[in-house]
């Protein structure tokens, strides 16, 4: 059961590079790695860095369920040690993304979300 669900999860994934694709953003990174965390998709538009969280849930649920206050501190941490890492962007507008995928691939982006 593990197992279907991470896969799950990665073909969302998936989805969602495509979909942010369709709308004109550069992918950077898919699954940034980094001592803090991970942070599933790190996208360019224009002058603009989103690091996006994505999540897919077979059933609906709200949001402050799923995004839990230390997840989001540890995507926080991986986007300083991005910009650390990677100082060309550093002058960049930035924001933090979440979208939401549901079993049927449905996706909700919630642009700005924290």
């Amino acid at each position: 059961m593990k197992k279907r669900t991470h896969q799950f999860g990665i073909l969302a994934e998936k989805i969602v590079l495509w979909f942010l694709r369709c709308k004109g953003y550069e992918i950077l990174f898919w699954r940034y790695k980094t001592y803090f965390g991970e942070i599933d998709i790190i996208a360019k538009k224009g002058k603009l860095i989103a690091f996006i969280e994505v999540k897919a849930r077979k059933n609906v649920v709200s949001i402050e369920e799923i995004l839990q206050p230390k997840q989001v501190s540890r995507i926080k941490k991986a986007a300083e040690f991005f910009l650390m890492k990677h100082p060309q962007f550093r002058k960049c507008d930035l924001r933090f993304d979440f979208v939401i995928a549901n079993r049927f691939f449905v996706l909700k982006h919630f642009k700005g979300f924290w």
